[in-house]
């Protein structure tokens, strides 16, 4: 099947080549999408533009949320089989890819019914004088999105772009990009305009730096690592346009001696075992006062034996790491961590079954870990959780701020007073007290800090950073 959409119709990449998609439960090719790249791009960001220009452009704010709460109404319909197709191309529990479908249908309503719910100001100013500001659309947006949720990602970075009448040009990620093309189709089947959607699917160091690079580009969001999020940086620079970077972190779970141990230890679990630790937002750290250090592992421990590993269909714990080379760059992370002479405190184990072929990987738990120790700091993007003990208040805080991340974090603790001086004082775009929610809802607005990126998603403030504002002298008088 063609795989890119520009203006309304699925066509074949300019150059005639395609990728392979690759199951990661058994390393076997099963489709191919084609490979755009910057001629794709061109007529995909003209086409964007001409929507702007046409019939997006002249639609009303209410008119744009009727498309895209329509939008939300076919996701749920059709919500079996894209969670079927999110399932086989990520290798994620099978009710995972269900809730994953779930959420993307609710961006779409979300963002839907808030379309029309963008106010403007005025401004008291000099005698014979109006003033106002309003939010206008920055005009072409570039959305670059990972493997990890693609369907979710497709939601949460194009329901606010339209829902403030943007028109977009998506370059999903080479890795799992099915569900984002029936997730197009159906968009299209919604009534959406032909140009205001359009995606290219193909590699990033091709489709997606044409695109940020792309002159005729307004605004650009990408989440990914923080290496690439510098060259998105750098690329959009060059044409002084702005962009919203999501870019990982190394999230803390900080556990005082008066939190609720046996409430916080499944939470902790399943924060890192989540979709095989592919999680930005995973609580890969675990920081444990001393004095319960050994008496809260045990626990975690008990809880960590008892993940399983295994294909979508068994809908297990987790799944496979999504291709050969993350597969082997998180071999390798726990192959010198176990080198260096951690303790191994407990392993998950794999479902009878597994194909040998596939990516799987055992969830891992290390500890006491060092502080000088790379898995102290780094982000590993698997299923491996750290566990480090502290001594009181400031060496927690200091411990949770030592990392050149601040995307979410999370203190369990039954003293309301030391909850908000924790929360307060930990460097990080989300704090979660005595609960985990791994980015949280649609409604909670999410970013970094430091190196875990900038700009703000989900949420109102999603909206604004998917517009700018224009101010408007009318001089009466």
């Amino acid at each position: 099947m063609n795989t890119i959409l520009i203006d309304g119709k699925w066509l074949k990449a300019a150059s005639g080549e395609t990728i392979d998609v690759i199951d990661p439960c058994n390393g076997e090719a099963y489709a191919s999408i084609d490979r755009g790249a910057a001629a794709d791009i061109d007529l995909a960001v003209n086409a964007a533009q001409r929507a702007l220009d046409g019939a997006w452009g002249k639609l009303t704010a209410t008119e744009r949320g009727r498309i895209l709460m329509r939008f939300a109404d076919l996701i749920t319909e059709n919500q079996g089989e894209l969670a079927q197709i999110e399932a086989k191309d990520t290798g994620k529990p099978i009710s995972t890819a269900r809730n994953d479908i779930i959420a993307a249908a609710r961006y779409f309503e979300y963002y839907g019914a808030a379309a029309d719910k963008v106010h403007g100001q005025t401004i008291p100013y000099l005698e014979g004088y109006n003033v106002s500001v309003v939010r206008v659309p920055h005009g072409v947006t570039a959305h670059i999105i990972p493997w990890n949720y693609p369907a979710q990602m497709f939601g949460r970075s194009l329901a606010p772009a339209l829902a403030m009448g943007n028109a977009a040009v998506l370059k999903p990620s080479e890795d799992a990009c099915m569900s984002t093309l029936l997730l197009g189709k159906l968009l299209i089947d919604a009534g959406l305009p032909p140009g205001a959607l359009n995606i290219v699917t193909g590699y990033g160091y091709e489709a997606g730096a044409a695109l940020t690079a792309h002159p005729g580009i307004n605004f650009a969001t990408f989440t990914g690592s923080p290496e690439v999020g510098a060259l998105v940086q750098e690329s959009t620079a060059k044409n002084h346009v702005p962009c919203a970077l999501e870019l990982g972190g190394k999230s803390p779970q900080v556990v005082f001696n008066d939190a609720d141990l046996q409430k916080a230890a499944p939470v902790i679990v399943k924060a890192i075992v989540q979709n095989a630790g592919q999680t930005c937002a995973a609580g890969s750290r675990v920081l444990v006062q001393k004095d319960i250090f050994d008496k809260f592992m045990a626990i975690v421990v008990d809880y960590f034996k008892e993940t399983v590993v295994g294909v979508p269909q068994m809908d297990l714990d987790c799944g496979p790491i999504i291709n050969k080379k993350q597969f082997n760059r998180v071999s390798s992370f726990i192959d010198e961590v176990k080198a260096s002479g951690v303790p191994v405190l407990a392993e998950g184990s794999f479902a009878a079954g597994v194909p040998r072929n596939g990516y799987f990987i055992k969830p891992v738990l290390f500890g006491p870990v060092p502080r000088d120790n790379r898995l102290a700091g780094d982000e590993v993007f698997g299923p491996v959780l750290a566990a480090i003990p502290f001594d009181d208040e400031e060496d927690a805080i200091r411990l949770a701020n030592a990392t050149e991340y601040g995307l979410t974090a999370a203190v369990w603790t039954e003293n309301g007073s030391r909850q908000s001086c924790v929360a307060s004082r930990i460097l990080s775009g989300q704090v979660f007290i005595n609960c985990y929610g791994a980015g949280g809802g649609v409604e909670l607005p999410f970013g970094g800090f430091k190196k875990s990126g900038h700009g703000r998603e989900k949420g109102f403030l999603a909206l604004e950073e998917m517009s700018t504002t224009k101010t408007i002298v009318q001089h009466y008088k």
